[in-house]
């Protein structure tokens, strides 16, 4: 039953059996087989067959929800210490700003209301971890928003949207952010990244011609560059940020902010296991209370190296 129940989550990523087929390397008359054979083993109708399309009723959800979960067991035989009780896992990808910021509140939460649960997280670019939701191989990633549409069965949940901010040492000269950036040593935000894409289309728009000296991943790094006196950088204000170092100064780009959207990305909520929803919903919740904080710091004005020169 276990090649079966593999093809049933291939139908539901992609709602028909012969696009099901495509992926997986079956022809469509071979997908229709296997889901006849699940039904009839199952004794249940899981699909509402309308056309082309193989729609999941509402028993087809919940099997789903269970097929899903089996195939995490089944993928983990062997790597669970004999002994321990078997549990449920929840696979989160980050990119680093968001595994540092959001994710540990987040998960605190989680834990302490499902202590049975497990969960694992997986660091990358916002790219990789696109990818590992769309092969099912992690249940929901926290990214930066792709420059591309995603696929059909995926969904996009927005967290919050960072503003860019243009990072110079505090001794560097009372200029013109369009000056400083032009005439400074610059520090570039990784181009092969989401958010160092959106730096680059923000300078070939603006037809700057930076004098590029190092290019990071890294958002902690280039900050500490900048800190260092080694050059300016354009760098997001990350949604958790509470204040810049004393060494730099960040300042507003005015009419010509750009922003870089953070959020995650998962499949629709009923192809999730509950676990897997209930860890969703709390990075949501820590995000939205990181969100009204940080508003409520700038009322008070707690952000004294802000310039807006």
């Amino acid at each position: 039953m276990i090649r079966e129940l593999k093809t049933l989550i291939a139908v539901s990523r992609v709602g028909t059996f012969a696009a099901a087929g495509d992926k997986i390397g079956l022809t469509q008359a071979a997908v229709s087989a296997q889901m006849q054979r699940l039904e009839a083993e199952l004794g249940l109708s899981l699909f509402d067959r309308s056309g082309r399309s193989a729609i999941l009723n509402k028993t087809g959800v919940q099997v789903l929800s269970q097929a899903q979960e089996l195939m995490r067991m089944y993928n983990s035989l062997g790597t669970t210490p004999v002994g321990n009780p078997c549990s449920v896992v929840v696979s989160v990808g980050a990119i680093s700003s968001l595994q540092r910021s959001l994710l540990p509140d987040a998960l605190t939460q989680f834990h302490q209301q499902n202590p049975e649960a497990r969960s694992r997280v997986i660091p990358g670019l916002s790219m990789e971890l696109v990818n590992l939701v769309d092969a099912g191989e992690i249940d929901v990633a926290a990214i930066i928003r792709p420059p591309f549409s995603l696929h059909s069965d995926l969904r996009w949940t927005t967290l919050a949207s960072e503003p860019f901010r243009l990072l110079v040492p505090r001794n560097a000269p009372k200029d013109d952010w369009a000056n400083l950036l032009a005439n400074q040593p610059f520090i570039r935000y990784d181009r092969t990244s989401f958010g160092g894409r959106l730096v680059d289309r923000f300078l070939r728009g603006m037809h700057f011609a930076v004098k590029e000296i190092i290019e990071v991943d890294e958002l902690e790094a280039i900050i500490r560059l900048v800190e260092n006196g080694l050059g300016v950088a354009l760098v997001p204000e990350v949604a958790t940020h509470k204040r810049w170092p004393a060494a730099v100064r960040a300042i507003d780009l005015g009419d010509h902010t750009f922003h870089r959207d953070v959020g995650l990305v998962h499949r629709a909520r009923g192809s999730l296991s509950e676990p897997a929803r209930l860890l969703t919903n709390f990075i949501v919740s820590v995000a939205g209370r990181a969100g009204k904080e940080k508003e409520m710091s700038k009322k008070h004005g707690a952000e004294p190296h802000r310039t807006t020169q």
